[in-house]
């Protein structure tokens, strides 16, 4: 298995910070980048791995920890495309992204073994309201009431390469949606957005639309693991991540 980082984004949110980007930015007096790679080369399943951002910065503080480099065009699918590059032709890889410090080496080969188990062409990680919150109170994240329960979204993929060309517009919508549950379901479709309203959209429902409408496999791998979930993406959470690093 191989991973892909994507580090070529620089919240608004963090402008403030005195750092060239976001992926820089100083957690418990280390780079946050580095606890993402830390923990993907701790992780028995992850091979190779390939960032996207700014190359030069990115290179003083990684060297040889990381296989291939490639510069931040400054477009989301850009730059993905770029990154998958050295491992277009893998079965899967992870995508994750440069600002979950909290992750580990176990927290990724669970979300691994997971997605394996699924023979899914795209899995993405979602974790329980309750269990986000007893171990991260006083973050702040967007929360979906499904059939099976309230969730929030992850911040690493395992995805088919193959599906890339295929799912591209549809994922930009994804994306820009991200933060907006029932944008999401609207593109969906206007029976997802009905039951999502009344809080009995189904996660098979999800999952077999995105069958219907794109022709793959995507599965939701519900973790048990909130280190996925959290990122950095304003200054009052970098408090709480270096508290939570620092125990």
């Amino acid at each position: 298995m191989n991973a892909v980082i994507l580090a070529g984004d620089n919240q608004a949110d963090l402008a403030r910070i005195n750092v060239a980007n976001k992926a820089l930015l100083s957690i418990c007096g280390r780079p946050m980048i580095e606890y993402v790679v830390d923990a993907l080369r701790c992780s028995s399943l992850v091979y190779g791995i390939s960032i996207v951002g700014p190359v030069e910065p990115l290179k003083d503080c990684l060297g040889g920890r990381v296989d291939y480099y490639f510069e931040d065009t400054g477009s989301f699918f850009e730059n993905l495309e770029a990154a998958m590059q050295p491992f277009k032709t893998d079965k899967r890889v992870i995508i994750v992204s440069s600002d979950i410090p909290m992750i580990t080496g176990e927290v990724v080969d669970d979300f691994v073994n997971r997605c394996i188990n699924t023979d899914a062409d795209l899995c993405y990680p979602i974790v329980e309201k309750s269990l986000n919150e007893s171990l991260f109170p006083g973050f702040k994240r967007t929360y979906v009431r499904l059939k099976e329960g309230t969730f929030t979204g992850g911040n690493i993929f395992y995805i088919n390469p193959a599906i890339f060309d295929r799912c591209r517009e549809f994922a930009a919508l994804l994306v820009e949606y991200r933060k907006t549950p029932w944008k999401t379901a609207r593109i969906l479709g206007l029976d997802l957005l009905t039951l999502l309203t009344l809080g009995r959209l189904s996660i098979s429902k999800v999952e077999k639309r995105f069958f219907e409408i794109l022709g793959i496999k995507a599965v939701a791998i519900i973790s048990p693991f909130p280190q996925l979930a959290n990122d950095v993406d304003k200054p009052s959470d970098i408090e709480m991540v270096e508290k939570y690093l620092s125990k």
